[in-house]
């Protein structure tokens, strides 16, 4: 009898030993498999990252300019389009390592927001452009607006241009200057969406003078011949031009230009394309 009782009470202590042996297995394999999803989540997480830097790196930001804002955006004799904001640009993207497209849209439609992720098109930074939904960059150029009139004009300062018509860029930093100081010297403003219409206009007389960025005119009346001249006493104090976004979504694009430009400033690629088009560094 009490060996019957022993081999019984030694199968059960087996039977429990082999309970207990199953739920220690159990709690391993559960454990191992939370490890694994853990990894799994983990690995997911990573290759999601990864997907968005690809993405951003993959994107290719499309950039408004003028159609003839020489020497900062023209097309050369070759056809190609060239100038100080296109070599900037491209400097820029190079060292920041962000592709870009370049659209010629003209100075109205590249103003309008929505026609591009950023700008460059020789824009002053004025406040009321920042008021009215503009982000700017730090400045990249410094120039004041100048009059220009007929060569053969005898229009000497401000006040000659009493009762008469001046041409300016619609939405321009000359159109701001011109349209400050027009009640001041009694002038009549005529507008125009591009500045060679606007200097035809002048030699055509139909227009005393016209205000135009000083790098500008100067560039033109040398390289085109035109038969017009600047007046050293009729122009405003220098304001910088600068990149732009219209959208805060595109801050990322802003604070590359930004980081860029000052790299290019650093290691002299910024004094170099100034030169080559104005043989001056600013």
């Amino acid at each position: 009898m009490r060996k019957s009782v022993k081999v019984m009470a030694a199968a059960m202590a087996a039977a429990m030993t082999a309970c207990g042996g199953s739920k220690s297995a159990t709690a391993d394999t559960t454990a191992a498999a939370a490890d694994t999803t853990a990894a799994d989540t983990a690995a997911e997480s990573k290759a999601d990252d990864t997907t968005a830097a690809a993405d951003t790196s993959d994107k290719t930001w499309v950039i408004a300019t003028d159609t003839a804002f020489k020497p900062f955006e023209y097309t050369d004799e070759s056809g190609n389009f060239v100038g100080i904001d296109m070599d900037i640009l491209k400097a820029i993207a190079e060292d920041q390592g962000f592709k870009y497209d370049v659209q010629v849209l003209g100075w109205d439609a590249a103003c309008q927001a929505g026609q591009a992720d950023g700008m460059i098109a020789g824009a002053s930074i004025t406040d009321e452009r920042k008021s009215s939904g503009w982000i700017f960059s730090d400045g990249y150029y410094d120039a004041n607006q100048s009059m220009a009139v007929a060569e053969n004009s005898d229009i000497a300062g401000f006040d000659d241009l009493n009762g008469k018509k001046v041409a300016v860029k619609t939405a321009s930093m000359s159109a701001d200057y011109a349209e400050s100081i027009k009640d001041q010297y009694g002038f009549e403003i005529t507008y125009f969406e591009d500045s060679p219409t606007m200097y035809q206009d002048v030699i055509q007389g139909n227009s005393v003078a016209c205000v135009e960025d000083k790098p500008i005119i100067q560039d033109w009346i040398v390289s085109k011949g035109l038969a017009l001249k600047t007046v050293d006493t009729m122009e405003s104090d220098p304001a910088p031009y600068g990149f732009a976004i219209m959208n805060e979504a595109n801050q990322e694009l802003l604070d590359m230009f930004n980081a860029g430009l000052a790299d290019i400033k650093a290691n002299g690629t910024y004094d170099e394309i100034l030169a080559k088009y104005l043989g001056e560094s600013k």
